[in-house]
């Protein structure tokens, strides 16, 4: 709680200041300005003391400890619930956030949290979820998927398809429209969310009625861009995604597969809706804005949003980057726009 606490009140300094203390200039990467309490947060960061070997326990309590000092409240008016959701592989976990004045005719959101399929949880994503659904004024569901190495791919993307199925079929549970569902997530989530859309869409199923993909890893074979500018970029680094990977894929695994990278596939007709979000700073950035203009080439309705100030994982970061806060908000106000002209 004291780290807590001294983290926020150094973060109120002006930027200039906070730019001084964490390298005296600010950070630039492709023409984007970090913005200066991120810098900050990445300074502190490069400075401590790193686990060696990583370890998944390491990880995922790391990003626990990140999500506490960063992370933002819950947004008042947000009722939240702990469910479980059966499918064919698992029981899984899921927290349900109902609005006051939640809008029945909406569809629920399913959303799927960052980690790189090997850390976080329902509470990683706990913060965003509840703007997200007061913003909107529908139930979003948050989902504890399975992780790697305990269960590696694909148990994360059968849960994805698993949970999307039931929220389907039992959208009444949650008071929302029956029928109807969006989907999406950061990162890991984001990159669940493009993968389930289009192996739905390669199996003849349902779409979801729109897609969330928030930095999300489109390309796993990706190695050029943004991938090297901003290699080193926190709290993404390229060492970390090939960290992850080692974690996630098993081995003999071609990682150049739609099912993997959707951005490779030879055609994106017919994919739901798409809001996609990326960050300035960041490996990701490239191939999200890429995948982006794949979809828009196939005819896909997409809306882009770039926050070039701001870095990977933004959204668990809302309690102590200003500019995060904001640009969350803008995000679940998209989300609305989006779900309230389908109504």
């Amino acid at each position: 709680m004291l780290e807590r606490t001294v983290a926020r009140l150094l973060l109120k300094l002006p930027p200039r200041v906070l730019v001084a203390m964490s390298g005296g200039e600010p950070v630039v990467r492709d023409g984007y300005v970090l913005d200066a309490q991120a810098q900050f947060i990445a300074h502190a960061a490069a400075r401590q003391p790193q686990p060696d070997p990583l370890t998944p326990e390491a990880a995922r309590a790391g990003t626990d400890r990140l999500v506490n000092l960063f992370g933002g409240r819950r947004e008042p008016g947000v009722a939240v619930s702990h469910i479980t959701i059966p499918t064919a592989q698992a029981q899984l976990p899921a927290r349900v956030y109902r609005p006051t004045g939640q809008d029945p005719g909406l569809p629920a959101l399913l959303f799927f949290h960052f980690g790189g399929g090997v850390v976080g949880n329902t509470g990683t994503c706990d913060a965003f979820c509840t703007i997200l659904a007061a913003t909107v004024r529908t139930a979003v569901v948050s989902v504890d998927y399975r992780l790697a190495p305990e269960h590696p791919w694909p148990a994360n993307l059968e849960d994805a398809h698993g949970s999307f199925d039931w929220l389907l079929a039992n959208g009444a549970a949650v008071g929302a429209a029956p029928g109807r569902v969006a989907v999406g997530g950061d990162s890991m989530g984001g990159h669940m969310t493009a993968s389930m859309c289009y192996q739905r869409k390669d199996d003849g199923l349902s779409q979801p009625v729109l897609q969330v993909l928030i930095y999300p890893a489109t390309d796993l074979t990706d190695r050029a861009g943004s991938m090297v500018s901003c290699a080193d970029a926190f709290p993404l680094t390229a060492d970390l995604m090939a960290w992850f990977m080692s974690h996630y894929l098993p081995a003999g695994i071609d990682p150049a597969q739609p099912a993997l990278s959707p951005l490779l596939a030879d055609d994106h007709a017919g994919l739901a809706p798409a809001l996609v979000v990326v960050a300035g700073h960041d490996p990701l950035r490239d191939q999200g804005l890429a995948y982006a203009r794949g979809l828009e080439a196939d005819g896909v309705a997409v809306q882009t949003r770039i926050y070039g100030r701001l870095a990977h994982g933004f959204t668990a970061m809302t309690g102590a980057v200003q500019a995060a806060d904001a640009a969350c908000r803008e995000i679940a106000s998209d989300v609305a726009r989006a779900l309230r002209a389908m109504a």
